[in-house]
């Protein structure tokens, strides 16, 4: 079968209830809940990194006596690339607007007339195109007007979650085929702070110039006797004197935060900046990566879906505090690197042509690792104030990415900054040295209000990030476990071998405390430890099957541990896996805790990071011999990628927070779609297609899922060119021209040398 283009991928995922864009580099435009969809252009707020700026603009059609012209939205479709919307205007006059996003913060509304006439013929000879904005006036000082492109500057003053100031340069601006001089620049002051998309609640309404030549009056100046209120700025271009088919309206943001020594300067607006094609910067980023299809259309739907996800969240290094390429946990205040999503994006972007993403996300904490050995838990552009902290699975990240991607440095950097924060682990988190680390408030695992917190302490939901309870958590603990494994095995990558033995014996202390204090033979299950008397809590939750990302396990215990995941009364839903067994006291489905829908409740929902670590255990126990986890992580799998459709509609594909187990009903009252906080593609790529990189070789051994077909491309292994075909149960890989023959259920390994 033919393989599609990359712009018929990008095609495949078009619909009408989506506005999501991205410039690629941490400047999005993607407000939860948009109050002016309906309107032309980007009122709504955009993101810088982490402070959202709001309003950008709109765009009005004003006749010659001044008045808008009412303009109907008719139809929108959505593309990653692109948000295209038919408009019509009195007297059957059709329009089409482009919005997209390139990089360098520039959000671009482009205007067409849809039959393709000029835009000085007929109705429209006496009209203008104006885009104009409202910005707080206490917040924007002057505004300066510039030549080529015709626009309006200024500087505006924005606060973050956390209240820390950032300056951000704007610039609004027309690019189309006009004379020097006819485009029209105005800014005022207004008293008032009232700063609607309307045109009639702007002064350009009334002082529209009255004579025959109409249109904007030409003025630019902020006087007054006070900053309060709202600065109006618009940039009007007649439409009798544009000589091309296109006006482009855009908006630059510039925060001007690269990272003192960069050698990068500024995105400066230019002529022609809007024209470039929109879907370039995407089709690159599509290519960095394998493509994958199978014969499941669900899968093969929800890769090139994650891909977008991805890029959405990009972040530009050399800005501020990141000084490496990352991605940001999501959008809203999730749009930061967070240590808890950071592991994550290891594991999916290890697989790009260039792993700088992969190693970026942990070298962004490392650069600013605290004197103690701690990280921080998220990384403002511009202050490190309030960062908190989560609890990640560094180790086995790093293990992940050096599979694909060999580097020493990398290694090295790695070792010296996580060794430091083991130690800080030991020293803070296990005082009495026994194995089990602790949990100190409910919002650092990343996984708040549950049950696992109030058997210690029923106050634990109520301290919010104030330290106050003690838990020795099982998703810590075996973090930590994984941690030292994995610095054991740095240690013996980088030349310093003699430090191997210490982390070994650190690991196996930790080993002993999971299989003696944390695993409840009678149940046949872990859970956490109550350290007041070292007892197990007997609290059923999603963590409790994490022990199967370890080699500790022996066949009994994951037998014991695939009937609980099986068992409808505890944790086999129609949409898996619930954070909490279905006979908790506490579970509710519903997001409710305690009879009050919270944000993001941890007592029952299905979220897609627990998915991600148990899929990501059953896998390894898959590989490790342990066939009969096959069949329920191949069903764990289907169900988990169909649960991320809407009403499992294969148009509609998302990526919540977290979803009801029962209904598979996303958390859409949250408004936080495209949440990169676990990892599928990877998944996909392993467990669909097979592909397995191991410091010995590749080896080829997919899930045993009923499929006709799969093809993975382009993927890079240790400098090595890989594909996989299947098809039915027959499987061919080919490395570096190389094919390799094997089948379904008969793992086959390609040493490197």
């Amino acid at each position: 079968m033919s393989t599609p283009s990359t712009a018929d991928r990008l095609r495949a995922l078009q619909r009408d209830d989506k506005w999501f864009l991205s410039c690629g580099d941490g400047v999005i435009w993607a407000p939860p809940f948009p109050s002016s969809l309906h309107l032309p252009g980007f009122w709504d707020e955009a993101l810088v990194f982490n402070h959202t700026i709001s309003p950008l603009f709109t765009v009005a059609l004003v006749g010659p006596d001044g008045n808008p012209l009412p303009l109907s939205q008719t139809r929108r479709t959505w593309q990653p690339h692109r948000l295209s919307i038919e408009w019509r205007a009195p007297g059957d006059l059709a329009l089409m607007e482009q919005r997209y996003a390139l990089p360098g913060g520039q959000f671009v509304s482009r205007w067409q007339r849809s039959d393709g006439s000029p835009w000085g013929s007929g109705d429209t000879a006496h009209m203008s195109l104006v885009a104009y904005t409202a910005q707080p006036g206490d917040d924007v000082a002057e505004v300066l007007p510039l030549e080529q492109p015709p626009a309006l500057s200024w500087r505006r003053t924005t606060h973050d979650r956390r209240d820390a100031a950032s300056s951000i340069a704007m610039t609004l601006a027309v690019d189309a085929e006009v004379q020097r001089g006819v485009v029209r620049l105005a800014a005022v002051r207004s008293e008032g702070n009232t700063t609607i998309p309307s045109w009639t609640a702007t002064p350009f309404w009334e002082s529209w110039l009255r004579d025959s030549q109409g249109g904007l009056k030409q003025e630019i100046g902020l006087q007054g006797i006070s900053t309060s209120g709202v600065v109006y700025a618009a940039v009007a271009v007649p439409l009798n004197t544009v000589g091309g088919p296109d006006i482009s309206f855009s908006i630059h943001l510039n925060p001007d935060l690269q990272r003192a020594g960069s050698k990068s300067t500024p995105h400066a607006v230019r002529h022609g900046d809007a024209d470039r094609d929109p879907a370039a910067p995407w089709i690159e980023f599509y290519d960095s990566f394998p493509s994958f299809s199978c014969s499941d259309p669900y899968m093969t739907r929800y890769y090139d879906y994650r891909l977008y996800g991805l890029r959405l969240n990009m972040l530009a290094g050399n800005s501020g505090n990141v000084y490496h390429p990352a991605v940001a946990e999501g959008i809203a205040y999730f749009h930061v690197p967070i240590t808890y999503s950071a592991q994550c994006h290891m594991w999916e972007t290890r697989w790009a042509r260039d792993p700088c993403v992969a190693r970026g996300s942990l070298l962004n904490f490392l650069d600013h690792q605290r004197e103690d050995g701690s990280l921080h838990g998220r990384i403002y552009t511009n202050h490190m104030q309030e960062t908190d902290f989560y609890h990640a699975n560094w180790g086995d990240a790093v293990l992940a990415v050096d599979a694909v991607a060999h580097d020493v440095d990398f290694l090295q950097r790695g070792y010296d900054g996580l060794s430091r924060y083991a130690n800080w682990l030991d020293r803070t988190r296990d005082r009495e040295d026994s194995g089990m680390y602790d949990v100190v408030n409910h919002f650092e695992t990343g996984q708040e209000f549950m049950s696992r917190y109030q058997v210690v302490d029923p106050d634990a939901d109520l301290r919010g990030w104030s330290d106050g309870l003690r838990l020795k958590g099982i998703d810590v603990t075996v973090y930590t476990y994984q941690l030292k494994r994995a610095l054991a095995i740095m240690a013996g990558l980088i030349g310093r071998a003699t430090e191997t033995q210490s982390w070994l014996d650190g690991a196996d202390r930790i080993g002993g405390a999971i299989m003696q204090s944390m695993w409840d033979p009678e149940v046949g299950m872990f859970s956490d430890v109550d350290p007041r008397t070292m007892s197990r809590t007997g609290v059923k939750a999603g963590v409790c099957f994490y022990p199967l990302l370890t080699d500790l396990l022996d066949k009994a215990a994951v037998e014991s541990l695939v009937s609980h995941l099986s068992d409808p009364r505890e944790f086999a839903t129609p949409f898996p896996v619930p954070s909490s067994s279905l006979d908790d006291p506490l579970f509710d489905a519903n997001a409710e805790w305690k009879g009050k829908r919270h944000n993001c409740p941890w007592n029952g929902r299905t979220w897609p990071m627990v998915n991600s670590h148990i899929l990501e255990g059953l896998l390894r126990q898959w590989h490790s011999g342990r066939r009969f986890v096959g069949d329920l992580a191949g069903d764990m799998l289907e169900r988990f990628i169909k649960m991320m459709f809407h009403d499992r509609d294969l148009s509609r594909p998302n990526c919540y927070e977290h979803y009801n187990p029962i209904t598979g009903h996303a958390s859409v009252y949250r408004g936080i779609d495209d949440y990169q906080h676990s990892w599928v593609n990877d998944l996909l790529v392993r467990g669909v297609a097979g592909l397995e990189p191991t410091s010995r070789g590749i080896l080829v051994d997919p899930l045993p899922l009923a499929m006709d077909h799969v093809t993975l491309l382009g993927a890079t292994v240790r400098g090595r060119r890989v594909e996989v075909h299947r098809s039915g149960g027959d499987i061919t890989i080919v490395i570096d021209g190389e094919k390799h023959h094997s089948q379904v259920g008969q793992p086959l390994e390609v040493p490197y040398d």
